[in-house]
């Protein structure tokens, strides 16, 4: 069903004319932020190991960038 979903809305054209890029941006940059607090959170807290945290941050960083890098390069379509 799902599947089914997906394709009605690439194929729609209310689909096409949203910018895909800019969304992918927007989802990337907001996983970094919450990955961001969450290694926050857990320094602050004193809750999780080390390398736990380095690898989470790092991640989420990376995530940030690329997201805005995303929004950021990609222009609009109207």
């Amino acid at each position: 069903m799902v599947r089914y979903l997906f394709s009605y809305l690439i194929l729609s054209k209310q689909f096409k004319a949203m910018n895909l890029k800019r969304t992918f941006g927007a989802i990337l940059t907001t996983l970094g932020v919450i990955g961001l607090i969450y290694t926050g959170a857990n320094i602050v807290n004193h809750t999780a190991h080390f390398t736990t945290l380095a690898v989470v941050g790092i991640i989420s960083l990376l995530f940030f960038f690329a997201g805005i890098g995303l929004v950021k390069t990609t222009a609009d379509q109207a």
